[in-house]
């Protein structure tokens, strides 16, 4: 329900084609609305990636629930951002519909791209402060490969170097290090190489006090779990960049569409009922 009433109007400056208040605050609507969902989207388990082992045995359909719920919040929040935009912007005096149409979308388009840019920036941000944390020792190198290991292949480090009587004083961050990167060359085409193989096992025995063919046999099990832990995530990460561009592209469309619905509420005085959901009402 929605009812028709007289407003003032502030015809826009034609020669200012850009209106940045209502980019921004269209973009901050966006933005806010979309970590709110995605906030919910974490809470209820549903996340569209997770470095956890038992993500990798999730069924298909959660991952195509998954990104239809990212498509979904797409929607919502750049649609809504988008039509505050629109909403906001000044109206032109002496335009065509045609132009005064053109002119809200191109507005809602910045606004969404602006939101999106935002959550790049706070994303990578976290990131960065995520390899701070989890950085290794100074001791270590290559750290790139080895929070890649460990994000990915924690779970298959921790069996391979498993021991019931191992010193509580042995430090085991650079041979986990070393051997996640050997087992990140699992998923190449020509797999782990026989000289890598070799120091793998010694490696293992070394570390968990097994004999030779214990330790072959536990780097054997433990390379072949690698290599379809890595196949599983290479796929995870293609249908996660898919759903998310998928579901950026679907916003850009909601953003254009919703500050074209603003725009056309702007110029015919059209508001929402909101009277009709005062408590007051609500109790009558």
């Amino acid at each position: 329900m929605a009812m028709t009433e007289t407003v003032a109007v502030i015809e826009g400056d034609d020669s200012s084609y850009l209106e940045w208040r209502p980019i921004i605050a269209g973009a901050f609507v966006a933005a806010a609305l979309s970590f709110v969902l995605v906030a919910f989207q974490a809470a209820i388990g549903m996340a569209t990636a997770s470095p956890a082992p038992t993500w990798r045995d999730a069924s298909i359909a959660l991952w195509v629930l998954s990104g239809f719920y990212a498509i979904l919040v797409a929607l919502f929040s750049f649609g809504l951002g988008g039509y505050v935009t629109g909403r906001m912007r000044a109206p032109l005096g002496e335009a065509t519909d045609g132009a005064v149409e053109f002119r809200d979308g191109v507005h809602g388009i910045l606004a969404w791209a602006l939101a999106t840019l935002v959550g790049a920036l706070l994303a990578l941000a976290l990131a960065q402060s995520v390899t701070r944390v989890a950085a290794p020792s100074a001791g270590s190198s290559g750290p790139g490969a080895t929070l890649a290991a460990e994000n990915t292949l924690a779970y298959e480090l921790d069996q391979l170097f498993r021991a019931e009587r191992r010193p509580p004083d042995v430090d085991m961050t650079y041979s986990r290090a070393e051997a996640g990167r050997i087992l990140l060359t699992a998923a190449g085409h020509n797999g782990v190489s026989a000289e890598d193989r070799a120091y793998l096992n010694r490696l293992v025995a070394s570390r968990t006090g097994l004999g030779a063919p214990e330790a072959e046999a536990r780097a054997n099990t433990v390379v072949a779990r690698a290599h379809e832990a890595l196949r599983r995530a290479r796929a995870t990460g293609v249908i996660v960049g898919f759903m998310t561009a998928a579901a950026l592209l679907i916003g850009a469309a909601a953003a254009w569409f919703g500050a074209c619905a603003g725009g056309r509420h702007r110029d015919t005085g059209t508001l929402p009922r909101m009277s009709r959901w005062s408590p007051t009402r609500l109790w009558k």
